[in-house]
């Protein structure tokens, strides 16, 4: 009878392993006879308890016979198999190096980043080190210590997204300038760059947008060293020859504080559609820092002074490369990142 049982296994793989095509097939198939646990021949060998012990020698010779038979056996055809499947993953992965090749398409950068990536660059040869806060901060921070407690009319200026009666999205970078004065004494010489949310949203705004503040507190800081840089940056990001002027504004965290106009970079100050016919361009807002933001951080205002300007990349970007909506910034389209490659 176990002659028999034998005689099926070595007939049922014979018929079926033939008919086997890939190594995995034949890998499930070789582990349902050959499994130490569970396999057909594995279990044959456990009915020898059964047997008379004069016949345990020779049936356990057949049943060895049997499994080493049905190694080489699946062994063998193992072999056929892979190199089978070797020889239709050749033809697979073929080349025809008679074929043209294929053209590789280069990304292009997003005005944004290359417009951050070049006011870093600026501000970084002038001595700034890069600072980037939290895009949460809480209340105190982001009004409060900018000299805009919860009463003053400053906060009417914009609308503010809160996450809760304390946090908010920052709706400036000039929070993280708080941060630096608190745990920096003077001299600071900082550029903050990042995100910042307001609701506000039309062809010009948007209520994410990516802001670029600077701040600079030393001893007899004045506005003729805002200018000083301010002609730097303006040439460097517009070209030679580009002035700046400063026109008198309201900021609470500056006194004074001051609208930052460049002179026309399409028509050279003639007047233009660009300029709306008054030959110069505002670009960003600036100021000596008020001396209460100084005390709120523990800086003695009457020792030091400083300058500080902010400006939203956007702008920078929609002006420097004609772009007239800025929601095309954001629209993710490929086709638009395209047209600013080198």
């Amino acid at each position: 009878m176990m002659e028999d049982k034998i005689a099926a296994i070595r007939a049922e793989i014979e018929e079926n392993i033939s008919s086997l095509e890939l190594s995995a097939a034949l890998y499930e198939f070789r582990k349902s006879f050959l499994d130490n646990k569970d396999g057909k021949i594995s279990q044959l060998m456990k009915g020898m308890k059964d047997l008379p012990k004069e016949e345990k020698p020779a049936f356990g010779k057949l049943v060895n016979d049997l499994k080493t038979w049905a190694i080489d056996k699946f062994d063998e055809y193992n072999e056929k198999i892979k190199a089978k499947e070797l020889e239709q993953k050749n033809k697979d992965e073929a080349i025809d190096v008679t074929m043209p090749g294929v053209k590789n398409e280069v990304g292009a950068l997003h005005p944004d980043t290359m417009v951050i990536g070049e006011l870093i660059d600026i501000f970084a040869g002038m001595g700034f080190e890069i600072y980037e806060g939290s895009e949460i901060e809480n209340d105190y921070y982001n009004f409060t210590a900018l000299n805009t407690p919860k009463d003053h009319p400053a906060r009417d200026m914009q609308d503010t997204f809160y996450v809760s009666d304390d946090f908010l999205l920052r709706t400036q970078t000039s929070a993280g300038q708080i941060h630096v004065m608190e745990n920096k004494k003077p001299p600071i010489k900082i550029l903050s760059p990042g995100k910042v949310f307001r609701s506000d949203d039309d062809a010009t705004h948007s209520p994410m947008f990516s802001q670029m503040e600077g701040l600079v507190v030393d001893r007899d800081i004045s506005l003729a060293d805002l200018q000083g840089m301010l002609d730097t940056f303006s040439e460097r990001i517009f070209g030679e020859g580009i002035k700046t002027r400063l026109r008198p504004s309201y900021f609470p965290f500056t006194e004074p504080s001051v609208e930052v106009d460049v002179s026309c970079f399409a028509c050279g100050g003639k007047g233009c559609k660009l300029c709306k016919g008054t030959g110069w361009i505002e670009v960003l807002g600036a100021g000596i820092v008020n001396r209460h933001v100084l005390e709120n951080c523990g800086i003695d205002p009457d020792v030091y002074s400083g300058f500080a300007f902010g400006m939203g990349v956007e702008r920078i970007a929609m002006l420097k490369y004609g772009i007239n909506n800025i929601k095309a910034l954001f629209e993710s389209d490929t086709r638009f990142a395209e047209q600013f490659k080198n």
